[in-house]
């Protein structure tokens, strides 16, 4: 398992701190551009902001894609009352329960402004208050006295984002907001600088893919797939890490924060392509966990796998604790291992490499 370059753990800090709300990714998908395209032999990206970087090995062999996606969940202005409180609905899956008495980014067309989600002191509270709020009920506090002065600075429909940044509470766990899913974008970054340095032993061509807008839908993971035409696609995502009190692991399965990546099993997953990656995984002595999903996987695999009459795709995923709040939760060594499963999952395919369950 290797370490990472200052290189790399800065572009991970930078990546991370960049505010990159569902539908508004372009300032996150710049910094994950800027920092591949100068190994890359192609850029391509789309008219919402999706990005990709790739490897060129040979036109009549078979093409992979590392997906991830870039978007962050967060808040949209939706009413300004006459006294200058601005009132919210949610972008992406956003936790109501967690939102009050927080400092907030409002991302304007000329920068950032300032906020707190007002919360009523304990003191003065009233029994309805304690209960968990509706979107319609909570406002952002930004400093002024009318609906004049506030839409000088804001307007109906920009984003918001916790302020929350990222540290290491120790050399192992990393914890901040937006760890879904940009921590993904740093794993297949980081998994193609890999191969791109090991450009002579790959038999396939590899794009690395990071989507915008997973979270209200998997609508980058379909445009990039109709535009790239991969053959194969190994997808990342964050999954629930069980390990913390209250979680019935009868229900939502077993997975331990710093016990290896999730190789996932059933719906959009194909099997071949799964036992494929576990072998790997097995000779390589990448520690794994599995897990089982159903009807669907609630990543952008469950976007890609049905497009273009059929991409083989396998989603791997990294163990988080606290989904879907300011405080995310990983571990620096699932991290590590999931680069080395996608990249010597990679360096293992063959040139016309075939994973058809059934004969002709």
């Amino acid at each position: 398992m290797e370490t990472h370059s200052k290189e790399s753990l800065k572009f991970l800090e930078e990546l991370l701190i960049t505010p990159s709300p569902t539908g508004f990714e372009s300032a996150g998908q710049q910094v994950w551009l800027n920092y591949l395209k100068p190994i890359s032999d192609e850029v391509v990206t789309d008219p919402y902001g999706s990005a990709a970087v790739g490897i060129k090995v040979d036109t009549k062999a078979k093409t992979v894609v590392l997906e991830a996606h870039c978007d962050e969940i967060g808040m949209m202005i939706n009413y300004v009352s006459d006294q200058g409180f601005i009132y919210v609905t949610r972008l992406g899956g956003s936790d109501v329960s967690i939102a009050r008495a927080k400092k907030v980014f409002i991302h304007t067309r000329n920068g950032i402004v300032s906020g707190v989600v007002g919360n009523t002191a304990i003191h003065i509270q009233d029994k309805e208050n304690t209960k968990k709020p509706q979107w319609s009920e909570l406002f952002i506090d930004i400093g002024v006295k009318t609906k004049e002065e506030a839409l000088e600075l804001v307007q109906v429909g920009d984003p918001i984002t916790y302020v929350d940044d990222f540290e290491f509470m120790n050399d192992e766990i990393l914890c901040g907001r937006a760890l879904d899913n940009r921590i993904g974008g740093f794993i297949i970054a980081e998994a193609f600088k890999r191969l791109a340095e090991l450009k002579s032993e790959l038999k396939v061509n590899v794009f690395a893919v990071n989507s915008v807008q997973e979270e209200i839908g998997g609508y980058g993971a379909r445009m990039m797939t109709h535009r790239i035409k991969p053959d194969f696609a190994i997808v990342t995502d964050v999954t629930h890490a069980t390990d913390t009190p209250g979680i019935n692991v009868r229900e939502h399965g077993e997975v331990k924060l710093g016990s290896g990546p999730t190789i996932t099993h059933g719906s959009a997953n194909h099997p071949k392509f799964v036992q494929f990656i576990e072998e790997t995984a097995d000779k390589k002595s990448i520690p794994v966990q599995h897990e089982a999903t159903s009807i669907r996987t609630g990543t952008d695999t469950d976007s890609i796998f049905f497009q273009n009459g059929g991409v083989v795709s396998a989603l791997i995923s990294l163990p988080l604790r606290y989904m879907h709040s300011p405080v995310e939760m990983a571990s620096i060594k699932d991290v590590n291992n999931l680069i080395d499963l996608m990249v010597q999952s990679v360096l293992k395919m063959k040139k016309s490499q075939d994973f058809s369950i059934l004969k002709g």
